[in-house]
């Protein structure tokens, strides 16, 4: 697989079911001239289990920023290179960033083999909505920081995704429980394709409850997705533009009214001054 100029692919591998792989991924595996992996040691078995010899290397978060020029200068010399996590689609939580933004840099081409995502694979089971979201990764490891995190996103209305350690599990769950209220829905994904597969949906009190009776749903990789904030329902009793115009009417000089009535409402300012001439004329 050889170029005037090498290509760089982004390969997502099984989260733990080898049967997730794709062909296209096992083909461009196998033909590449270097495959980059987080962890040698997790991927060689996954490479020889489907009988790919390709050179393997590390790349990782302690020497992607030394490595990252020299192998996009192998590619710009015609070598073709792939990309995999541990486990999933990388640069989601993952190394990669600093390799494959020097890889645009230099005008190489950077391909992505789309496949399985812990992210996405807890989101399509976790039944909350799924239309808008935000991936948030792990939150800070310190009690501190994650809830002074969680805090900042007590009123985001969007669904929330988050990966966490079975170490902090029921700690963080506690913390949301405080922080988002006991009745907020969540589901917690727990090793998602493998034998020990769950999925549990509750509300936080419910979830922080059942994680805290079970040790057995403290162990593995973790997803939790978690309903956003309802949105605040509009006053009953909000008044209109022009409502808010009469009354600092009595008051203000009429384009000094027409301009703060506009600030407050978010309606157009010339045309509350037009009502304004109008209403002085009338009287």
């Amino acid at each position: 697989m050889s170029n005037a100029s090498g290509t760089l692919y982004i390969v997502a591998t099984p989260l733990g079911n080898l049967g997730d792989i794709s062909s296209r991924a096992l083909e461009v595996l196998s033909t590449v001239d270097l495959v980059l992996a987080e962890d040698t040691r997790h991927s060689l078995p996954l490479l020889r289990h489907f009988g790919i010899t390709t050179v393997c290397k590390a790349l990782h978060e302690h020497n992607e920023r030394h490595l990252a020029r020299a192998l996009c200068e192998r590619m710009l010399a015609g070598e073709c290179m792939a990309l995999i996590s541990d486990a999933g689609t990388p640069l989601v939580s993952d190394p990669g960033y600093v390799l494959v933004r020097t890889a645009h840099e230099l005008g190489l081409t950077v391909s992505p083999l789309p496949g399985p995502s812990a992210a996405m694979a807890a989101l399509s089971v976790a039944g909350i909505a799924s239309d808008r979201f935000v991936f948030e990764g792990f939150l800070p490891s310190r009690t501190a920081a994650r809830r002074q995190r969680l805090q900042v996103l007590a009123g985001e209305t969007r669904s929330l995704i988050f990966y966490e350690s079975p170490r902090r599990v029921r700690d963080t769950l506690q913390d949301m429980v405080e922080i988002f209220g006991a009745r907020r829905e969540a589901t917690l994904a727990r090793e998602l394709t493998k034998r020990h597969e769950t999925v549990h949906k509750a509300d936080l009190s419910g979830l922080a409850a059942w994680v805290a009776a079970d040790v057995q749903q403290q162990k593995g990789e973790i997803v939790l997705v978690v309903a956003g904030a309802e949105s605040a329902p509009a006053a009953a009793n909000a008044l209109s533009p022009e409502a808010v115009l009469d009354i600092l009417m009595e008051e203000l000089p009429l384009k000094q009214a027409a301009a703060l009535a506009a600030r407050l409402t978010g309606a157009r300012r010339n045309t509350l001054y037009r009502r304004a001439l109008r209403l002085r004329e009338e009287k």
